[in-house]
């Protein structure tokens, strides 16, 4: 077979597919954001850019981290990574997860200039900070000594950087202010988020034990995984209905709940699944289900503004 070209080696690891779930949070905040007169599409595209720079960053990194350790082997479930198939050496991932650090910070400079100008260093600061917090965790995740993915820390992370900061920052870079509906959003789209990973997990349990990876998933075992799945999602959709409840002011405003429907639907053929292989097969929907809900909230606060 054919050796794929460069740039498509470069596509493949960048791993496209995660891209939706990574925007979801920031998707979310700003449609929290959007009834301030104040709103700016600028802003909103910025902070899109900077969150898909993040996280191809974390593609890279997980792909080469992984690589290095050994976790990505023959055995492996999923779909198989450049560094494991030797399609890129060691130092050139090494250099990607580089390069692309520096871009992604480069958009979060921009983006925080936007948003504050010259005047609030304070605040210029506090963001910039997060954006290197943002990159460390990125590369943390699999990569280097004591990657916090290897002792079962991954879900507390994503819980943060994919609900909690990506839904508060994009919503304080617009408004300039933290309300409460947002957080019941941030949880939602932070406990969907989980979700994706607790699939991943599921599905890599065998191979992640084998290895000497910890995961919540491997620690609690298959049974309790599919509990603390249930778990994640059903206290999801209710963060999701309670933020409606207080933000809904017609109708229409509660359409976004009808995403809870295939969330449980998917939550009930996890619960079936017994084969890790098979949790594979539902990522991709958990991920496109909530980046839909994101979409539907954003566009419910638009056309009803």
């Amino acid at each position: 077979m054919a050796t794929p070209s460069l740039f498509r080696i470069w596509i493949a690891a960048a791993r496209l597919r995660t891209l939706p779930l990574s925007v979801a949070g920031i998707v979310a905040g700003n449609a929290l954001a959007i009834q301030h007169t104040n709103f700016s599409w600028k802003l909103f595209g910025g902070t899109l850019l900077t969150a898909i720079a993040f996280q191809i960053l974390s593609n890279f990194a997980n792909d080469y981290g992984d690589g290095v350790k050994g976790t990505d082997n023959e055995k492996r479930v999923g779909p198989k990574r450049v560094l494991q198939q030797k399609l890129l050496s060691e130092k050139a991932l090494f250099n990607g997860i580089i390069l692309t650090a520096i871009i992604g910070f480069l958009l979060a400079m921009g983006t925080v200039a936007l948003a504050f100008g010259c005047d609030e260093m304070q605040r210029i600061l506090v963001f910039l900070g997060l954006a290197v917090l943002a990159i460390f965790a990125a590369y943390k995740y699999t990569a280097g000594k004591g990657a916090y993915g290897y002792h079962a820390l991954g879900d507390v992370f994503v819980l943060l950087f994919f609900g909690l900061l990506a839904v508060y920052g994009a919503y304080f870079l617009q408004t300039k202010s933290l309300d409460m509906p947002v957080w019941w959003i941030a949880i939602a789209m932070g406990f969907f988020s989980v979700g994706v990973l607790n699939l991943n997990n599921m599905r890599d349990m065998e191979n992640d034990t084998a290895v000497g990876k910890k995961t919540i998933a491997s620690i609690l075992g298959l049974s309790k995984a599919k509990k603390y799945h249930a778990v994640l999602l059903l206290s999801g959709s209710i963060s999701l209905a309670i933020v409606l409840m207080q933000i809904a002011e017609t109708f229409w405003h509660y359409v976004p709940l009808i995403m809870v429907l295939p969330l449980l639907f998917q939550l009930f053929k996890t619960m079936r699944i017994e084969a890790h292989a098979d949790f594979d097969k539902l990522l991709k929907p958990l991920a496109l289900s909530t980046f839909a809900l994101s979409l539907i909230l954003l566009l419910t606060q638009l056309l009803i503004k």
